[in-house]
């Protein structure tokens, strides 16, 4: 709580030393069972002077200082009352006029008002002096909380699956000195926690926690704890809404195998649709060259078809085979081939 002590120290280094003066909260907010600091600055007449050289109490309102039983801190600690023993300290440093106190494990009955008092000694002997003053016109009354407040959640409305989300907790509490530990049911990667002054002794502590939601967080309980000094707890939770993403890949799978599977078979069609076509003009080749054949067999042999009853029949079957476009048996191929 470095920060804490640094902010009182510049606060109070700001009063003017040239009277008695103190600046003390009216009345703070003190939880039973755990702690309270409440805030306090002074000036007095006697110059800078280092913290040796006063001596501060806090006494009950209207009792006698430097008398038992009427002080709930001094520093001669034989005159602390004895239900206050162990359970308050001052916190800043008299030399730099900071009389801010603390007292811990908060009972119902601590309820003040308590006034501030300072007195300037003489050297290390701590002899007392003339000049001395009860700040009774300054004095705080404790405000006693049996239950601790609920942390306050703020998050956005709706998740998003696979984008940030981000939930601030924090909660309001008059104890600097032994912060609130805020706790979330959730992985704690990434939390970040801080810590500032409101007002009037009244700091509050934030937790900022951010995820990625899954699918599976839908509906999920977030909850947030704090747990203050002497253990009590109290918490806030809500239900997670995430939003899911559309996915179109039952759409987009099968679209994309279809449009594969029917262009390799376009592309098979066209390669066997080339290969029969020369196959076909390859055979085309073949038959026109047997007509061709056939025919001037027919035109050479028609002198003498008279003579030869051979030809006759080849030249008969050639007329026919040109005329029906069949091909040649194959007694008249393998005449042609003896020709």
């Amino acid at each position: 709580m470095k920060e804490f002590f640094l902010l009182f120290a510049a606060i109070c280094s700001s009063v003017s030393s040239d009277e008695w003066k103190a600046t003390v909260v009216k009345s703070i907010d003190a939880l039973v069972g755990s702690c309270v600091v409440v805030p306090c600055s002074f000036s007095h007449t006697g110059g800078n002077l280092p913290t040796s050289r006063l001596r501060g109490m806090w006494h009950y309102k209207g009792k006698t200082p430097d008398t038992k039983g009427n002080n709930i801190f001094h520093s001669d600690a034989t005159l602390i009352k004895d239900n206050f023993k162990d359970r308050t300290q001052m916190l800043g440093q008299l030399g730099q006029n900071n009389c801010t106190l603390e007292i811990t494990q908060i009972r119902n009955h601590d309820n003040g008002p308590f006034c501030f008092r300072v007195e300037l000694v003489k050297g290390e002997r701590n002899e007392p002096t003339k000049d001395m003053f009860s700040f009774v016109e300054d004095c705080v009354e404790l405000n006693m909380i049996t239950d601790p407040g609920e942390p306050t959640l703020t998050q956005p409305m709706a998740a998003t699956q696979g984008e940030p989300y981000t939930a601030i907790c924090s909660v309001i509490h008059t104890c600097p000195s032994h912060v609130p530990t805020l706790t979330w049911n959730w992985k704690t990667e990434r939390i970040i926690v801080y810590h500032r002054l409101i007002h009037s002794g009244n700091w509050e502590t934030q937790s900022i926690l951010t995820f990625i939601p899954e699918e599976k967080d839908d509906n999920r309980e977030l909850t947030c704890t704090a747990e203050f000094n002497g253990g009590q707890t109290s918490s806030s939770k809500f239900t997670l809404n995430v939003k899911r993403i559309e996915s179109y890949n039952h759409i987009i799978i099968p679209a994309v195998v279809g449009i594969g599977t029917a262009l390799l078979f376009g592309i098979f069609c066209i390669f066997m649709a080339k290969k029969y076509k020369n196959r076909i003009a390859e055979l085309q080749n073949q038959e026109g060259t047997m007509w061709n054949r056939l025919s001037r067999l027919s035109r050479s042999s028609l002198s003498d078809a008279s003579t030869s009853p051979t030809l006759t029949c080849l030249h008969a079957a050639a007329d026919l085979l040109i005329a029906s476009s069949f091909h040649a048996p194959a007694c008249i191929t393998a005449q042609l081939a003896t020709e």
